[in-house]
């Protein structure tokens, strides 16, 4: 009898809590987790102004490369180097795929000795200009004309669509990451307005496809400048101003003032043609950033957004356009008002 008192004083050793408590806890949890996590997914981080792979004036950095090498000299260039094949060429230089000890990087070839002036300037562009915002110089041999520069396998932003219309790419082909790819252009564009040699132009950039051609994809899908053949220098202080060639420019690609004023009844002549200066780079943001967005999902509704800033690039009053930091400060307003949408509409589903 006493043992089967104590038997029945024991019972059981914790209550059990039914399943649809469970369920319930679960999916409250399962909620919190998915809302904290949701800044983190829909809003990036703001990008670093500093350049990840900085190094002092003279060397680089690339890929996994722990520490910063001399830019390679003509002797380098020469034996450590194996040409492989020719992938771009334009009217100053031939580009191939090379190798240089088991990295792909890419080596430049001066075209023609006659646009040898071009092909020079280029390169002291980019010796000057280093920063995350342009392509990395390896190394240059001034005696051979050559160029040796960080290998982008996804090329130039001609081939933009081509590249995000691959199913691997899939996940980076939304408004938000087509919205950064514009940014980056834009932020390009104030990197060489603003540059440590002054206020830079992107000359040669008459029409969508040739101005395309000059940016290059990065593997992190950024956009680095690769072509700073024609960068002349503008200076208000002085009344520097640029022209962009020597021949009659059409179209409404290029701003209203690279057009000649002075109509059919006076033939072009290239000593008559009146300069201009930065704002030229302003009037084409529209049209790379339209093609930069494709027509994705959202990209419309960040096109109204950006009606009116993209309106005050196309004014016909150049010293009316705004600089490239305020189009890039109205960008990032955007991103962040239709971000924080997307976080708010979400949440409200949960």
């Amino acid at each position: 009898m006493e043992k089967k008192t104590q038997e029945g004083k024991k019972g059981p050793s914790h209550r059990e809590v039914p399943p649809a408590v469970l369920l319930v806890l679960s999916m409250a949890l399962m909620n919190a987790v998915l809302y904290l996590c949701l800044d983190r997914f829909f809003i990036s981080s703001p990008q670093s102004t500093s350049d990840p792979s900085h190094c002092p004036f003279g060397y680089f950095r690339m890929g996994p490369m722990k520490n910063c090498s001399p830019w390679l000299s003509c002797e380098e260039l020469r034996t450590e180097v194996r040409q492989l094949k020719r992938v771009g060429e334009g009217a100053v230089k031939r580009v191939f795929l090379s190798e240089w000890k088991e990295r792909k990087v890419a080596l430049s070839r001066l075209t023609n000795l006659e646009m040898k002036d071009d092909f020079l300037h280029g390169l002291q562009m980019l010796k000057s200009l280093q920063s995350k915002h342009v392509v990395t110089l390896l190394g240059y041999c001034e005696d051979d004309n050559t160029i040796l520069t960080e290998y982008h396998p996804l090329g130039s932003l001609s081939h933009l669509e081509e590249t995000l219309n691959l199913s691997k790419y899939q996940h980076v082909n939304t408004w938000q990451h087509r919205l950064q790819l514009a940014m980056d252009y834009v932020g390009v564009i104030d990197y060489l307005h603003n540059s440590p040699l002054g206020t830079l132009v992107m000359c040669d950039s008459n029409d969508l496809p040739k101005t395309l051609s000059q940016y290059l994809l990065t593997s992190n899908f950024s956009i680095v400048v690769n072509d700073l053949d024609a960068l002349p220098l503008v200076n208000h202080s002085s009344r520097t101003f640029v022209k962009c060639g020597h021949r009659e420019l059409h179209g409404d690609f290029v701003a209203p003032e690279q057009l000649w004023p002075y109509g059919e009844d006076l033939p072009f002549h290239d000593d008559l043609m009146p300069p201009y200066d930065e704002k030229i780079d302003i009037w084409r943001i529209p049209d790379v950033s339209s093609f930069l967005l494709g027509h994705v999902e959202g990209s419309d509704m960040v096109r109204f957004h950006l009606f009116d800033i993209h309106k005050a690039c196309k004014s016909k009053t150049p010293a009316e356009r705004p600089t490239a930091q305020d189009v890039l400060d109205a960008y990032r307003k955007v991103l962040g008002l239709l971000q924080d949408s997307v976080v708010t509409q979400t949440r409200e589903m949960l």
